[in-house]
């Protein structure tokens, strides 16, 4: 019937929570369970939703076994969710298809304890590091058809844009550059302030693997801004990790003022804690006048496997359902970024434990928490770059179903409601308490003076 609205799979999925627990606390026996199960959905629902909420119930029995370590009875659920569920499929199938993979890893980890655990897991944080520096171009075509990065990133670096209004030498920290075009954005909003021509424009990637790519997209920069007229400067800055950086690598210079970025990284650094404190440290030393933070804004660092299964199953039922929405189903882009990145994110966060685990994403008040030990205080973001925000979501055919939101200073965008990724700006404030002391201890001298 057309004008009846379909369920989203957040709606889906939502449902079958509902059903789920209430055939679950009736204690009954596999068998059972399964004709629970398909007889889950509620009344009213179209035969394709029936559908999808019964195989989104079977999953989260699944899972519910595998988290009572009922390994032999998840697995069989799970062998019933693989032939059920589809890689090609809706946006549901495709959702249940990915955690199925992830769940049956999970049992093979559990029950094994693979001795290849740690060299796998070695491997896979190398690829982790690589993909912060360097973006495959399937993920390019992708991010131009999703809303979510096009928002954020320009609504970000409009946040510096402003930040450096009356700054006529421009030191632009990036510290995941991949293919500077976030950088090209900054550089065109500053090749048009005539009311304050920019002197130099000095660009500083910082990366640990993969320089050839880093080099490759600094003379991409530098030929640009010989089109723009623009005085600029590319320096690369390699560590082994992100612990070995210090103020002195940076080489900044008097009269610079320094703005930092950081796209989606971080949290990437949360299984070693040491590291992410020594790069705030040497940052802070820098004093910015800004650091503008695009965060994931999902709780998927949760120490509960179920917890953090469930919400990792809302999260990318989102991302999904936005890729069945704004890309065709059989593009291989598309398959490219599920089959390859989301699942990786996915088989990470619920088959993996401990040390072994890379995503660690936090919500902006767990962020908040995290930089207020380092006295770095939330910044308001500018008309501007909520302008910027507001017109772009406009500029996609999915517009409506693009959620904006503020959490205090912050920007927040999302599928139907659910936010996806998050936007903040920040400002160290020791240096203010420094000079403040260094300017009373100097009166306080020039009192004692006879």
């Amino acid at each position: 019937m057309t004008g009846v609205r379909r369920l989203s799979i957040e709606e889906v999925m939502k449902v079958a929570r509902e059903r789920f627990i209430q055939f679950s606390s009736q204690n009954c026996d596999d068998h059972s369970m399964l004709g629970s199960v398909f007889g889950s959905a509620p009344f009213g629902l179209s035969c394709q939703e029936t559908k999808d909420v019964e195989l989104a119930c079977l999953l989260l029995a699944s899972a519910e076994k595998v988290g009572k370590k009922e390994f032999d009875q998840g697995s069989k659920l799970l062998n019933l969710c693989d032939f059920l569920s589809s890689k090609t499929g809706s946006s549901v199938q495709r959702t249940v298809h990915y955690f199925t993979k992830a769940l049956q890893e999970r049992i093979e980890r559990e029950t094994r304890r693979m001795t290849l655990e740690g060299s796998k897991s070695s491997e896979e944080q190398k690829s982790h590091q690589e993909t912060m520096m360097y973006v495959d171009p399937a993920l390019i075509v992708c991010f131009l058809h999703l809303p979510f990065y096009q928002i954020i990133n320009f609504s970000g670096i409009q946040a510096i844009v402003d930040s450096v209004a009356s700054a006529k030498k421009v030191h632009y920290i990036d510290l995941a550059i991949r293919s500077g075009g976030c950088c090209i954005v900054l550089m065109q909003a500053l090749a048009t302030r005539f009311e304050c021509p920019i002197e130099l424009l000095k660009v500083t990637a910082v990366g640990t693997t993969s320089k050839q790519e880093i080099e490759k997209t600094g003379k991409r920069l530098a030929h640009f801004a010989e089109t723009l007229n623009m005085p600029f400067l590319f320096k690369i800055v390699m560590v082994r990790d992100f612990k070995d950086l210090n103020e002195d690598i940076f080489e900044s210079k008097a009269g610079e003022v320094v703005a930092v970025y950081s796209p989606v990284m971080l949290n990437k650094m949360l299984m070693k804690p040491s590291f992410l404190e020594s790069l705030i440290k040497v940052l802070r030393d820098l004093n910015p006048c800004v650091m503008v933070v695009t965060e994931v804004e999902a709780d998927h660092n949760s120490p509960t496997f179920l917890g953090r299964f469930s919400e990792a199953l809302l999260f990318y039922s989102a991302f999904f359902e936005c890729l069945e929405v704004c890309m065709d189903q059989n593009d291989s882009n598309r398959m490219t970024l599920e089959a390859t990145y989301f699942s990786r994110e996915i088989r990470d966060i619920v088959a993996t434990e401990g040390e072994y685990r890379t995503f660690r994403h936090m919500k902006i008040d767990a962020w908040r928490n995290y930089f207020e030990r380092y006295s770095m205080e939330e910044q308001e973001l500018s008309i501007s770059s909520l302008h910027h925000a507001e017109l772009l979501v406009k500029n996609f055919a999915c517009g409506s179903s693009c959620t904006l939101d503020r959490n205090g200073k912050c920007l927040t965008v999302g599928w139907r409601g659910r936010p996806v990724l998050s936007l903040s700006a920040w400002k160290f404030q020791r240096e203010k308490s420094r000079k403040r002391i260094c300017r009373m201890f100097s009166e306080s001298l020039i009192q004692q003076t006879p």
